[in-house]
């Protein structure tokens, strides 16, 4: 729980600074911005400690709300208006969802006809001892009412992590919000999702083992082949954010599967969600810089040539997509081979084969925007700006900051004791 107060608050502090630089080229109101970053802040410090149903769907609800509003807020963009539709029909399916699995698993455990029912069956604890209850009458571990519950309440959390087959609204959503919001969303929505599927598969479902490793486990390898392959034709930079995102997910939830019979792969997955933090906010603190009035619209195009006309921020996107492609020495390499390394323990074959490929795969795209960044493109129609102007000091120290990490952190991981 400390740890990840201190994840989100760090995250929110670079989104913070990302919205200064984003609104200096927006006709926006700044205050409210600022003023929902931080009651989303707290949703995810309240959310990742919840150990009861209750207090998980109220501190969901206040992040996915805020974030409603978030998605839409560049009210002159129709990209961003529909962006923020999109997001409060899915999110309003999704939680419906997961209102419906907590309501079965309500229903069940508060039967009087079953035995070992819990005395408060939305705590996590006293679920769990329900879930694992049986007698010579009776198990509930196979009770279709439990498991049906449990896996509604895992889809419902899916949608918000972006895992296929909920992850159809993240390409038009990552794409239409501004940039601050996409960073937001891609760091810290994604970790505190985890650490969410994290307690219910540790906790209240952890007898359920059975049902829930297989089904994660097909739900991993069709979300790394999903993101992986969907993000090879995107030229436009945000929908491939995005899109790579969801094969993020795909190792994280790898990783989070071979934390359930193997001790550190726990850690690996913290390590991982770190360093996919702060490579994606270095991007997007290039976006920032890049984006005008249409920023919704960047494209590999908009990147050409930038190491010559920018080689600060063209040196931070060069380190931060090595990072998410997992070049060696850069840390994403490192927290990848963790990951691949710990369902390797764990006997999780087919997901590691499916992230293997996904990651040859990674490397056209990752390249792709990275040629752009380095190298003139000859049949370019548009022309080209030859002046980019560069961040202020604190931008350079944030931006500096984040690819030195990177590096660092592929060299040395002293600080993780693994």
């Amino acid at each position: 729980g400390s740890w990840m107060r201190l994840f989100f608050i760090a995250s929110s502090v670079v989104v913070v600074h990302l919205a200064g630089q984003f609104l200096r080229r927006q006709a926006l109101v700044h205050v409210e911005l600022y003023h929902i970053i931080l009651v989303v802040t707290a949703g995810f410090m309240l959310l990742v400690q919840s150990h009861h149903f209750v207090s998980l769907f109220v501190c969901l609800e206040t992040v996915t709300i805020a974030f409603y509003v978030l998605a839409a807020y560049k009210r002159d963009s129709r990209f961003s208006l529909e962006a923020g539709l999109k997001y409060l029909v899915m999110g309003g399916l999704s939680s419906g969802i997961l209102l419906f699995g907590i309501t079965l698993l309500y229903g069940a455990a508060s039967n009087p006809l079953l035995p070992g029912t819990a005395t408060s069956p939305l705590a996590f604890a006293d679920l769990a001892v329900f879930i694992e209850s049986a007698d010579e009458f009776y198990n509930n571990r196979s009770s279709w009412l439990v498991i049906f519950g449990a896996v509604l309440v895992l889809c419902g959390v899916a949608f918000k992590i972006g895992l296929v087959p909920f992850q159809i609204w993240i390409p038009d959503v990552y794409q239409g919000a501004p940039t601050p919001v996409t960073a937001l969303l891609a760091v810290s929505s994604k970790a505190a999702g985890f650490v969410i599927l994290y307690l219910l598969l540790d906790g209240p479902f952890a007898s359920l083992e059975t049902v829930t490793v297989p089904l994660l486990g097909t739900v991993a390898v069709l979300t790394l082949l999903f993101g992986n392959l969907a993000a090879l034709g995107q030229r436009n930079v945000k929908r491939l954010i995005g899109l790579s995102g969801v094969s993020h997910a795909g190792i994280l939830l790898m990783g989070l599967l071979a934390s359930l019979s193997v001790d550190w792969a726990l850690l690996a997955v913290f390590f991982y969600l770190v360093v996919y933090a702060i490579a994606s906010l270095g991007v997007f603190g290039v976006m920032v810089h890049l984006s005008g009035q249409a920023d919704e619209q960047q494209e590999f195009d908009d990147y050409d040539d930038l190491l010559k006309r920018n080689p600060f921020l063209g040196t931070v996107l060069l380190v931060s997509l090595g990072s998410l492609a997992g070049i060696p020495p850069l840390a994403g390499f490192v927290a990848k081979l963790l990951v691949f390394v710990a369902a390797f323990e764990a006997g999780l074959y087919i997901p590691l084969t499916a992230a293997l490929f996904g990651v040859v795969i990674s490397i056209y795209y990752y390249f792709g925007w990275m040629r752009a960044a380095v190298g003139h493109n000859a049949f370019l129609e548009k022309p080209i700006s030859q002046v980019i102007e560069g961040p202020a000091f604190g931008g350079r120290v944030i931006l500096l900051s984040l690819a030195t990490a990177s590096v660092v952190l592929g060299l040395y991981q002293g600080l993780f004791p693994f």
